[in-house]
């Protein structure tokens, strides 16, 4: 069943024959890249990094490596979904306007290069989500072949390993934006805090980790098997010095642990697996 997902996202990619990949990285979007490269060649296909004030220089630097290591064409372009009232304001819509902001500009991109459709990598798991962004994606009609193959996200790990793709085990990340509560407008300033905090932390060893932004309050998302690390006299420490000299005032665990997309828990949805 698994080969024939493979077999049929091939199928897929062949029927689009050419396409900008919405590429940050990620497990979703490397794995798409790199059979896109192994399906169609590399003329045919070019990733596309979006540069912007929520995406942490971390993530950007590793997108280009993870790149370069495929082998991919890639280029990238300027992002300005900070500049749009609407995102600013961070209601529950907000990932609608950014990857707005994103997907047309990648037709542009698209366009300018002669290339067919835009390819973004949201999965099978996705469907039923609280995921405005799909929805800007169906709206410009930008196509979603590891949806459509019905590839779920514990397949793309274990094919991403096969591959010998090194994002097979990186945890799940989001655009630094997600770690506002809905409501709270989103600063540049306030962007840069949760980006300095989230890697210090994984400088002591958090991998799969999130802090939540609530003003001058830091609340931390760790592994629930990782909260006795994080309050270790030591670690706590170490936390609590670094964290008031990058400007939060209170910093709090959450007991419940990592959850992707914690923020929604406040709207009224069916519960899902978020990727914020």
């Amino acid at each position: 069943m698994q080969n024939e997902k493979i077999n049929k996202l091939k199928d897929i990619l062949r029927s689009y024959k050419s396409g900008v990949v919405a590429f940050s990285g990620g497990v979703d979007s490397s794995f798409l890249l790199k059979v896109a490269l192994d399906t169609l060649g590399q003329d045919p296909v070019l990733a596309v990094i979006g540069e912007s004030e929520t995406f942490s220089a971390e993530e950007f630097k590793g997108a280009k490596m993870i790149a370069e290591l495929i082998k991919a064409n890639y280029k990238v372009i300027k992002t300005e979904e900070i500049c749009d009232e609407r995102f600013v304001i961070n209601d529950s819509q907000r990932c609608y306007y950014c990857k707005n902001e994103l997907f047309y500009k990648l037709k542009g991109v698209a366009k300018k290069e002669g290339l067919d459709y835009v390819f973004e990598g949201s999965n099978f798991d996705d469907i039923g989500d609280h995921r405005p962004g799909m929805q800007a994606a169906l709206d410009l009609g930008v196509v979603s072949p590891l949806k459509e193959a019905g590839l779920t996200k514990e397949e793309i790990r274990m094919y991403s390993k096969k591959l010998g793709l090194p994002t097979w085990s990186k945890p799940s990340m989001a655009c630094l934006s997600s770690r506002f509560p809905y409501g709270h407008e989103i600063t540049v300033e306030e962007l840069k805090m949760v980006e300095q905090a989230e890697k210090f932390l994984r400088g002591l060893g958090f991998a799969q980790l999130r802090v939540r932004h609530h003003g001058k309050l830091a609340r931390i998302e760790v592994e629930v098997e990782e909260l006795e690390k994080l309050v270790s006299v030591e670690i706590r420490n170490q936390i609590i010095a670094r964290f008031k000299e990058i400007g939060y005032v209170w910093i709090s665990m959450d007991l419940q642990g990592f959850r992707s997309g914690s923020f929604n828990e406040s709207l009224a949805v069916s519960p899902g697996k978020n990727k914020n």
